[in-house]
């Protein structure tokens, strides 16, 4: 049977106790509907609750808590097991000693940290391998040293879940000492680390586990500027919670709201137009409803770039990563990522990396090359 997460957002009046009832009064009635309640979550601060159940399907789970106690959820979602637990750290009730009653005042509100490895040069790229493996390895004990619970690891790529903030920027800036250590600087091996922060509940209008939070994540860590970006909800998080930032201010940056949602129209737009040749700023502006004063504004802002580059890199690093795959020729590598020519396409490949692109595919063509 399918396992779902649901949100319920709860008045100010109701308390822990109040939940653990409810949860008790969907035990009692669960066979009634098929239903199996493995746990919940119930953060007071915020008013929000997760019951996790095993259910026929969401009518049969919204049934089973009208039955209970009427509180009907705000949202349902399909999870599997295996990310439930890797996210929040557990897939039943917590012990409790005998006698005493099970009362849970924990919250399922998550920080996601997302990490990847930059490619900025390919010059001295064939020689980066082990430092790049020795790295990554690293990157396991440190977010296991700070309470880090790795959710996904892809190569250099990592998604890690924390219970808290503080932990999850102590992580962030280790890994960028660890880097320095394992890797070197960017300058000297053409790699860089970027690290993207974001918060948020596992719940939300959307269809996967903290679908929102690691999707803004993610995009901060591909096109922010800076080493560690933190999203303004983790920033006025870590004022409230008197987190100074001010002393590694050279590593983290935060975006504002406003940047954040130029973020999101600015790739929901890319994302799908990216690879269109005749692509210009102007299109950007009509899709996104801004002005073309605003957009190099916000963009710059940002990203640190011009509308114009920004375009171009992003076509790159998709080129790259197609490269890398060698199930495509150059040619077609190059008008697939909206480029009008291999010729330019090879100057852009080897301006910005260091080697054209069809030395990088003999590179990874070679045995030898990691």
């Amino acid at each position: 049977m399918p396992i779902y997460l649901d949100r319920h957002d709860t008045p100010d009046e109701i308390t822990p106790e109040h939940v653990a009832e409810m949860h008790q009064a969907d035990l009692k009635v669960q066979d009634e509907y098929g239903c199996r309640g493995f746990t919940y979550w119930f953060d007071d601060k915020r008013k929000t609750g997760f019951c996790l159940i095993e259910a026929p399907n969401k009518d049969a789970l919204i049934k089973m808590h009208d039955h209970a106690h009427g509180a009907i959820p705000h949202q349902i979602i399909e999870v599997e097991e295996h990310f439930v637990e890797a996210f929040l750290g557990r897939l039943e009730d917590p012990k409790v000693v005998d006698g005493q009653a099970l009362i849970i005042s924990e919250s399922a509100f998550r920080i996601i940290v997302v990490s990847t490895i930059k490619q900025t040069s390919l010059l001295k790229d064939s020689k980066n391998g082990d430092k790049r493996n020795a790295f990554i390895n690293a990157m396991v004990h440190v977010a296991h040293r700070f309470n880090g619970s790795i959710v996904k690891k892809n190569g250099g790529d990592f998604l890690i879940s924390f219970a808290n903030l503080k932990q999850a920027l102590e992580c962030a800036l280790e890994l960028q000492s660890e880097f320095l250590n394992y890797v070197g600087q960017s300058a000297d091996t053409g790699l860089h680390l970027k690290v993207g922060i974001h918060c948020g509940n596992p719940v939300t209008e959307k269809t996967q586990l903290f679908e929102d939070t690691i999707k803004l994540a993610e995009r901060m860590c591909a096109i922010a500027k800076g080493s560690i970006v933190i999203s303004s909800e983790s920033k006025s998080l870590a004022q409230a919670e008197n987190i100074s930032l001010l002393k590694n201010k050279k590593l983290i940056s935060a975006l504002s709201h406003s940047n954040e949602i130029f973020l999101d129209q600015l790739m929901d737009f890319m994302e799908v137009n990216w690879n269109k040749t005749e692509l210009k700023i102007d299109d950007f502006c009509k899709g996104i409803s801004i002005s073309k004063s605003s957009f190099y504004r916000m963009m710059k802002s940002l990203n640190g770039k011009s509308p114009n580059t920004f375009i171009k890199d992003y076509r790159l690093d998709k080129s790259l990563a197609l490269l890398y795959k060698q199930k495509a020729t150059i040619s077609e590598i190059t008008f697939e990522c909206g480029f009008n020519s291999p010729a330019y396409f090879s100057k852009c490949f080897q301006d910005k990396y260091g080697i054209p692109p069809s030395v990088y595919t003999r590179r990874i063509s070679d045995s030898n090359y990691h």
